[in-house]
């Protein structure tokens, strides 16, 4: 009987040690995956680790788009940027370089944007608040749009929702609203057919400070960087009102960024920088002053199928912005 139960048992815990042995090698082989993915990523960043300095016209970061498109049947993008000695000002048709995926049931069209920022930014008593914010916080050097990580009203399940949670972004992090153009909710800068891999600058935000890449620069040198952590912290289901299931909570890490996702630079300058898969991705406020827009660049995302406008005899919203979202139901 003895014997019997031996032979029994030693099977089964040979089956349980080599089981566990085989849990902790794919733990470990994870967690080496994940440790690799990071390498790679910050790898392919720190080769474009340099932008140009703070008050000098940017326009050495704009890439060259030439020979790009979204497709044989789309026009091809086309950005141009000029200086004066205290403003930026961006002409695009909002075209993207890289292949059109549709994400949403909106078309892909050209734009007549012209965004003005300021070429010397200075901080601002208080940021401002960008919360359910729908319309353009920003652009990039390739000439798109920059939208805040709030989706619009509909469907109502994902109303105000996170629309790269939900999975409602392109390869490179963007999708079309309902006017046909084209927007950014989060960037994916290490791809390089995305075409922000020559310069740590990616955009600038409507208040005119520069929007770099996850890179941190820990001395005015660039010779140590790491890369850049959201300081928010998730408490509930983002699929809707996302501003509600994120909260603040900072840190003292170098690499942790502020409530605007932003940072006071080695230099001593201010900027955003990407978090590219944590919330709020590009901008969380606006830390300057926000720039006035005119014509296209100040329009706020058009309301979609379904949505309601302000009631008759009551004002809309200010340009740029949509008021905030209805309060979620009770539990």
């Amino acid at each position: 009987m003895l014997f019997r139960r031996r032979a029994i048992l030693l099977p089964v815990l040979f089956v349980m040690i080599a089981g566990a042995l085989a849990c902790a090698s794919s733990t470990k082989s994870s967690e080496k995956s994940a440790e690799s993915s990071a390498t790679i990523a910050a790898s392919r960043a720190t080769t474009s680790t340099s932008h140009p300095a703070f008050g000098t016209c940017p326009s050495s970061a704009f890439p060259n788009l030439s020979g790009t498109s979204a497709g044989a049947n789309y026009d091809a993008p086309k950005v141009t940027v000029s200086c004066t000695d205290t403003e930026i000002t961006v002409t695009s048709n909002n075209m993207i370089s890289y292949e059109f995926v549709a994400k949403t049931p909106n078309a892909l069209a050209p734009q007549n944007f012209t965004w003005k920022v300021p070429l010397k930014p200075t901080k601002a008593a208080a940021p401002t608040s960008i919360e359910n914010r729908l319309g353009t916080l920003g652009f990039t050097v390739t000439g798109i749009a920059i939208y805040g990580p709030t989706e619009g009203p509909m469907p109502a399940a994902e109303a105000y929702g996170d629309p790269v949670g939900n999975g409602l972004m392109d390869y490179c992090g963007g999708h079309t609203g309902p006017s046909s153009d084209y927007h950014y909710h989060t960037i994916i800068y290490t791809d390089a057919v995305c075409n922000f891999n020559t310069s740590q600058l990616v955009g600038f935000a409507i208040d005119g400070f520069p929007i770099y890449n996850s890179v941190i620069c820990l001395d005015a040198n660039c010779s140590q960087t790491t890369l850049a952590k959201s300081g928010y912290t998730k408490t509930g289901d983002s699929r809707s009102y996302v501003w509600k299931t994120y909260a603040f909570s900072g840190g003292t890490d170098p690499a942790t960024l502020d409530a605007c996702n932003g940072r006071t630079e080695a230099d001593g300058t201010y900027a955003y920088h990407l978090t590219p898969t944590q919330f709020p991705y590009i901008i969380g406020c606006l830390t300057g002053t926000e720039a006035r827009q005119t014509g296209a660049a100040a329009a706020p995302m058009p309301t979609m199928q379904g949505q309601q406008g302000p009631p008759p005899g009551q004002q809309g919203p200010p340009p740029g912005q949509q008021g905030p979202p209805p309060r979620p139901p009770a539990q």
